[in-house]
């Protein structure tokens, strides 16, 4: 059995040099030993064929109370920074009978019915971001994730749970999900931080809950009570899976439109593929998922068994892993030498895990791609001139190894000679666009 040798790769916790971090990861094999944040060891998987192996595989596990010798026993402290990504009982941390039960109610809940009803209210929490952004005078640099990317998502999530606007202020439960859901992908925060913003989080999803049983409505937030009274869930999964949908169902959107948005802008004869119907909306998002893997990383899953990765590699029982999606978007061996650039006609585009693989596909996939599509085609119909504020300095990317975008992605609307484009006026494109998902582009059913 190989073991690394010291000393281990410290995954940096600012993300800064994500893709840096990965070739040399990559360079030292197929398995290496790394030191995560909060100095947890673990061993990440950079090839697209072995994440999926393993990810298909019932000898690895989620479920660190059962196999997890460092969280069972306590060597990893319960208020460890990343500590939440462990504790939680979901269906993404479930193994075997326990995952099957728990992914059941979410599958019924998250309905092909359910997601296609809501398609029209996203075009029309589309169309109303937009027209704010269209007050913006000529000129000003607007921070695009902010101001975009970000309250799409987060308004289509709220709709679909049912969280309700009122109260408004910064204690108002969409406000107050809006502000935490931020800071919980967030891997440089302080213990005491991460700490605080778990508790936050808990005691908001309390009240909503309670909020909710005394006035349930037609969502989803609804249809999961309904599973924890009939007993599929107790009262924790019933919270912890609450948490992964509404935290993955906008996080992860957030960063796939905002990182397809930035790699069309910094590659101008990219988007000049799909302005002219060479390349589909959809090859410009799966490229993106493959490019920029909007989750940068799995929460970490444990091996059952040994695992042989190769002759002379092992992962020892007991031992943590990480499923790295950016790392399996960006493998040469899969995507070639120039696995590293974004192309959207490259023919294996779509051979990406930004939704996983095996029985923990994302649930999400059909709601995710239609908002994307949506967004975007409607961006670019709205302000076709749209550029960044400055090519020459790419924006920050998010303090995360777990989340893959920008802190802030600053545009000009009007291109750079501030000259606002003479086209359809927003009253004309609603009339003339293509309900919401039927855009050119295929969306993935249920």
């Amino acid at each position: 059995m190989a073991q690394q040798s010291c000393p281990f790769l410290a995954i940096d916790p600012s993300g800064q040099d994500l893709y840096g971090q990965i070739s040399r990861i990559r360079a030292q094999g197929p398995a290496v030993e790394v030191e995560l944040p909060g100095g947890v060891r673990a061993w990440w998987i950079s090839g697209l064929e072995l994440n999926k192996r393993l990810l298909a595989s019932p000898l690895v596990s989620k479920d660190a109370y059962r196999h997890w010798p460092a969280w069972i026993n306590g060597d990893v402290s319960r208020t460890w920074p990343l500590a939440i990504w462990v504790s939680v009982r979901n269906m993404v941390t479930a193994y075997g009978p326990d995952h099957t039960r728990l992914r059941r109610p979410m599958a019924a809940a998250f309905t092909k019915r359910r997601v296609d009803a809501l398609l029209p209210r996203v075009q029309e929490i589309v169309d109303r971001v937009l027209d704010g952004l269209a007050r913006v005078p000529v000129g000003e640099v607007v921070d695009l994730r902010r101001s975009f990317a970000a309250p799409v998502p987060h308004e289509v999530v709220c709709e679909l749970f049912g969280v309700p606007r009122e109260p408004h202020g910064p204690d108002g439960p969409r406000q107050a999900l809006y502000r935490i859901i931020n800071r919980f992908f967030d891997t440089e925060i302080s213990l005491e931080d991460a700490h605080a913003n778990a508790q936050d989080l808990y005691r908001t999803l309390t009240a909503f809950l309670d909020a909710k049983r005394a006035r349930p409505a037609d969502d989803l937030t609804t249809a999961l009570i309904a599973a924890h009274e009939e007993g599929s869930l107790t009262e924790q999964e019933l919270m912890d899976n609450l948490i992964l949908l509404l935290t993955a169902g906008y996080e992860t959107t957030v960063n796939l439109i905002d990182n397809t948005v930035h790699s069309l802008l910094a590659h101008p004869d990219q988007l000049a593929l799909v302005r002219s119907g060479r390349a589909s909306w959809e090859d410009a998002i799966e490229e993106s998922l493959r490019h920029e893997a909007p989750g940068a990383m799995s929460g970490l899953r444990y091996a059952v068994e040994d695992i042989e990765i190769e002759p002379g590699l092992t992962i020892p029982k007991g031992d943590p892993l990480v499923v790295s999606f950016a790392a399996a978007g960006r493998d040469p061996e899969r995507h070639g030498p120039d696995a590293d650039r974004f192309d959207v006609t490259r023919p294996t585009s779509r051979d990406h895990l930004s939704f996983g693989h095996g029985v923990h596909h994302c649930l999400g996939r059909p709601l995710a791609m239609a908002e994307a599509t949506t967004a975007l085609t409607a961006l670019f119909d709205r302000f076709p001139h749209l550029a960044l504020a400055d090519p020459a300095r790419p924006p920050k990317r998010l303090r995360s190894v777990i989340s893959t975008g920008h802190q802030e992605l600053p545009v000009l609307l009007h291109g750079r000679d501030g000259t606002p484009a003479r086209g359809p006026a927003p009253e004309e494109l609603r009339a003339i666009r293509k309900p919401a998902g039927t855009t050119g582009t295929r969306v993935p059913s249920a």
